[in-house]
């Protein structure tokens, strides 16, 4: 079991797909991090590291802090304390933007779309801006555009291939997912933060989603780190646990060690998730 007090133990796997032995700065550290509002300690003391090519589950009760760390980490609200570094680099002080063009990437807990556009409009925006271009609402794609034709081959990755002239805002929730994933793709961020993927998606629909996630890190070799209420989608996919409790890092481990710890089964799994 990692121990929370320090920094977790990151040690490539050489058999895990996407990890690289070589690596020897984590993609996403996090040390000493708390945010106090007022009188209020939302967040204490959390210190990780998440390693190249890795893909670790942040679980935890409702009001554990998982979303409020996901916002320090990607700059929505800066820490109180501690420092967040990307690829070795300080980012604690970095804007949102400074964040996604260093390499980070987030979803949200609710779908954060340009919903009055298509499907292929809000995939090109994505692609247009990693090329260099304008985020640009008025340059409409075109058959033979470069950044149009890779949100096509994304769109046709996640599944989304016949639905290009869709509304996004008309797309089922699960369907909604599957674009964010594939802006995620357009932008090659190499650090992704997903905030419960799988909230609000049909039953039906977390197979497919799943498989997503899961090429998102195997065949696109991006690093994740995921919050997700659906354990057994989360156990599946993940090769490390961190556990949050009352606003600190009780444990972070491997799953199969983390689901017998006997604190995390009192402090958490004996709650209702």
């Amino acid at each position: 079991m990692t121990d929370v007090g320090g920094a977790a133990d990151s040690s490539p796997n050489p058999t895990t797909a996407g990890t690289d032995p070589g690596a020897g700065t984590p993609a996403l550290e996090v040390r000493g991090v708390g945010l106090q509002i007022g009188g209020a300690r939302i967040l204490q003391d959390i210190s990780f590291q998440v390693g190249s090519g890795r893909i670790v589950g942040v679980i935890g009760p409702n009001g554990a802090g998982k979303t409020t760390l996901f916002n320090l980490i990607s700059g929505v609200r800066p820490p109180t304390e501690g420092t967040i570094h990307l690829h070795g680099r300080d980012i604690t002080g970095s804007s949102v933007t400074q964040r996604a063009r260093a390499g980070l990437g987030r979803t949200f807990q609710t779908s954060s779309l340009f919903p009055g556009l298509s499907v292929l409009e809000n995939v090109r925006l994505a692609s247009q801006a990693e090329q260099g271009g304008a985020l640009s609402l008025v340059r409409f794609p075109r058959a033979g555009d470069d950044a149009t034709g890779r949100a096509r081959e994304l769109l046709q990755e996640v599944g989304l291939g016949r639905r290009l002239r869709h509304r996004a805002g008309d797309l089922p929730h699960g369907d909604k997912r599957k674009l964010e994933i594939a802006m995620l793709l357009a932008t090659d961020s190499s650090v992704v933060l997903l905030d419960e993927p799988m909230a609000g998606v049909a039953s039906g629909d977390v197979p497919a989603l799943t498989d997503i996630i899961a090429r998102l890190h195997r065949d696109h070799g991006r690093t994740v780190l995921m919050v997700e209420h659906h354990m057994e989608v989360l156990l599946g996919l993940v090769q490390e646990v961190a556990v949050l409790h009352f606003g600190t890092l009780l444990a972070m481990d491997t799953p199969e060690a983390v689901m017998a710890d006997p604190t995390v089964q009192s402090a958490y799994l004996g709650e209702t998730v």
